[in-house]
């Protein structure tokens, strides 16, 4: 049996915890950053909390392997004296909406190649699909989730104001969303793109510009006018 410490309480806390605890092979204890002194002892301790705070954190941790689930921080970044890793689920958590963890991608790191099978076997109970990645790796693609999935939502927000200004119902616009999340399981997000500014029809763009406030105006100059950058590249 595996056992499993995880420091934290926020959105991937209580996921993995749930998860983990669900599992009759894993042995799961949960503490809170701030009661480091009640740690149980454990085969791999699991830090998930905010970047900022992952190096005072691992500093008072003894356990022998200590992994953190951050997508930006160096592995180096633990400051543990035992061994490190990292165990990052590429996916976004909030706590009131359930996670399926076949569909989550692990980025797994380790400082001794033995650790790995160790953080494998987890990956292996929740079903979810394991990725060798290094920190450079994950970086990248932690920034480049940023802008697949935080400034997506943000302009999920934006229609939303629009509607909710002219009093239109949002749901009209998720058959599109989902039209255009399932589109780019077969095409790539180059073959994908559609609209006024990959037609370069100025007309619509002018006629959108005026209907917008400031703000959003401003956003819709900066994508249109890079959409139309790419596409002179290609």
């Amino acid at each position: 049996m595996i056992s499993v410490a995880i420091v934290g309480n926020g959105n991937v806390a209580f996921h993995l915890y749930k998860a983990f605890s669900s599992i009759n092979t894993l042995k799961v204890s949960q503490v809170n950053s701030r009661s480091l002194d009640s740690i149980e002892p454990a085969d791999v301790t699991i830090i998930a909390v905010s970047d900022d705070a992952i190096s005072e954190v691992s500093s008072k941790i003894k356990n022998s392997l200590v992994v953190h689930t951050s997508g930006t921080t160096d592995m180096n970044g633990l400051q543990n004296i035992t061994r490190k890793g990292v165990f990052y689920p590429l996916q976004s958590f909030s706590k009131d909406k359930a996670v399926d963890f076949t569909k989550v991608p692990f980025c797994l790191e380790v400082e001794h190649t033995n650790d790995m099978y160790l953080l494998e076997k987890l990956v292996e109970v929740l079903k979810g699909k394991a990725y060798h990645i290094n920190s450079e790796q994950r970086k990248n693609i932690h920034v480049a989730a940023v802008f697949a999935n935080n400034f997506t939502n943000y302009m999920y927000q934006i229609s939303k104001d629009i509607c909710d200004t002219h009093s239109i119902p949002f749901d009209i616009l998720l058959p599109l969303i989902e039209e255009t999340s399932e589109k780019i399981k077969s095409l790539t997000p180059e073959e994908a793109q559609t609209g006024p500014a990959k037609r370069n029809d100025e007309k619509t763009i002018k006629n959108h510009l005026n209907l917008l406030s400031s703000s959003q105006k401003e956003i819709y100059q900066k994508l249109t006018e890079s959409i139309q950058k790419h596409g002179k590249k290609l």
